[in-house]
């Protein structure tokens, strides 16, 4: 039995949410600050976490890169903040996914299904890799050669595409359609950025580069 832990400070809302997830056979816990949700994942080891932004001490975003600096587990995101660019920082910050307020059930519990689906399958994943280059899809562990380094949800999104597509060069638009989505509307020079912290932390034991620039076109992961 899944256990699904609800971190939210509207008692209305939790108890919905307790509710219909019992009802469809989890387990849940509940937490009613950023605080204690912490506490609570730590302590249940929870399978999902649905998790409230505009929370008490500490936000919704704080706990959910907390929470992704130490673990893999799928989050989703509540919050009533509807605009692109929240959803970017939302999903940036580490949450798999994002449901604005108010929410039918329905979706709810089949936005949960899809993320347990998803944990599940990446038990079984096989590392992405390129030369030295290995990408662990299941534990969100990177590393090249035996040097070791961490990655934020998004940089790690980023470099799993291009690891997917080994030495195929992808243009701007395919990938940014691919890692922020069809309805992006933020900063026009985001993926030049992201690809200069993956130079960063790909490149920062004085490894040569693979992360290669296409000009005019794209980016490409191949060996120069």
């Amino acid at each position: 039995m899944p256990t699904i832990l609800v971190a939210d400070d509207d008692r209305k809302i939790v108890d919905m949410l307790r509710r219909t997830l019992l009802y469809e056979g989890y387990h849940v816990v509940t937490a009613a600050d950023g605080q204690e949700a912490l506490s609570q994942a730590q302590l249940q080891r929870p399978d999902a976490i649905i998790l409230d932004w505009l929370m008490p001490g500490l936000d919704g975003i704080t706990v959910a890169q907390r929470l992704r600096s130490g673990g893999t587990t799928p989050i989703l995101m509540l919050t009533a903040r509807d605009t692109i660019q929240d959803r970017v920082e939302g999903l940036d910050s580490g949450a798999d996914d994002y449901l604005v307020k108010p929410f039918a059930p329905a979706e709810l519990l089949a936005r949960v299904r899809a993320l347990l689906r998803r944990s599940d399958s990446a038990q079984t994943e096989k590392p992405l890799n390129y030369a030295d280059l290995y990408l662990y899809p299941s534990t969100r562990e990177t590393r090249r050669a035996e040097r070791s380094f961490t990655l934020s949800a998004k940089e790690f999104d980023l470099l799993a595409y291009l690891l997917r597509y080994p030495r195929q060069v992808l243009t701007r638009e395919r990938i940014l359609q691919a890692v922020w989505g069809y309805d992006f509307g933020g900063d026009g020079n985001v993926l030049e950025v992201y690809i200069g912290y993956l130079r960063s932390k790909t490149e920062a034991g004085g490894e040569p580069r693979l992360i290669q620039t296409v000009r005019g076109v794209g980016y490409v992961i191949r060996e120069a």
